[in-house]
């Protein structure tokens, strides 16, 4: 019986897996198309029926393509770190509450601040290893723009923990089933939602990767492989992100129809912001995280902790 235990979840973490990657595949296609029609052109639409089939030329081209590496970079830091960085984004989909016999966490949400830590580490290992002054710019500027915008991220999370007075994101569905978070936290939804933007380095944050300035960022060595590795932890965390605001604020984890529009929502508002807003000045990112987030953050944390003790 233990066998039988271990072999479902190993079915179960091998289908998570391939989910997610499909996910990921169809994303940076839906993401292609949308940027399309804003900038009033199409996106691609060659390669099999309106170009769906195109995330999976891309992958294949990419895969067989050259591995290049400088002759100065610290060989097996540079080729492991996008291995690792990529393991990172897919083990963070592991707390995700299933109903069936999966890994349930009860602590998910402590575990999904230390796979988010460990991130940094990699894209400062990723730009250092290269040993490019540009890489190690790009990661110097994601390393201090993750770590600022993971305290208000925390301080936002805690909130909706006092609620429910739990780590298991389960939990998060018995409360909203009636009222979604979102109708009193929206405030809080809104910096959630702009953290994650930084967080996951997209646009208007996007200083790893500015592009006129740094030449793509830390990833700028990387070819083939490791570009496509670091490609898709980056799209595989943007996803989770979006998961994540969706079973926080907008009603928690259902699995139905209603769910996965939502979630497809919510990453669509990802691709949008890219297609509308300027990047930001560095100066004022840090101001925004240090001087609006972090207070209005610890003010709401402050407010729920009074609400939660008097009624």
């Amino acid at each position: 019986m233990f066998i039988k235990d271990m072999l479902m979840i190993i079915f179960g973490v091998l289908f998570l897996i391939l989910g997610v990657l499909i996910g990921v595949a169809f994303m940076t296609l839906m993401e292609r198309k949308v940027l399309g029609y804003i900038q009033i052109r199409k996106g691609p639409n060659k390669v099999g029926m309106i170009g769906i089939l195109q995330p999976f030329s891309d992958g294949i081209k990419l895969f067989i393509k050259e591995q290049t590496y400088p002759n100065l970079s610290n060989f097996l830091i540079y080729y492991l770190s996008p291995i690792i960085g990529f393991l990172l984004s897919l083990m963070m989909w592991m707390l995700i509450p299933y109903y069936f016999n999966f890994v349930s966490f009860n602590l998910g949400l402590l575990f999904f601040f230390c796979c988010s830590g460990l991130g940094v580490y990699i894209i400062m290992i990723a730009g250092w290893s290269s040993n490019s002054n540009y890489s190690l710019l790009g990661s110097l500027r994601a390393v201090a723009q993750t770590i600022s915008y993971e305290v208000s991220l925390a301080l936002i999370m805690l909130s909706s923990i006092i609620m429910i007075m739990n780590f298991n994101l389960i939990f998060f569905m018995y409360l909203q089933k009636f009222n979604w978070f979102l109708l009193f936290m929206f405030p809080l939804m809104l910096i959630w939602f702009s953290s994650s933007l930084a967080e996951t380095n997209r646009t208007p944050f996007d200083f790893a990767e500015g592009e006129s300035e740094l030449v793509s960022g830390f990833n700028i060595e990387y070819s083939s492989g490791g570009f496509a590795l670091i490609f898709l932890a980056e799209y595989s965390s943007i996803l989770f992100m979006s998961l994540l605001l969706v079973v926080l604020y907008m009603g928690g984890f259902t699995l139905n129809m209603i769910f996965f529009m939502k979630l497809v929502f919510i990453s669509f508002l990802f691709i949008w912001v890219r297609g509308t807003l300027p990047r930001y000045r560095y100066d004022k990112l840090m101001y925004l995280a240090w001087k609006s987030y972090l207070p209005l953050s610890l003010n709401f944390l402050i407010f729920f902790l009074g609400y939660k003790i008097f009624f």
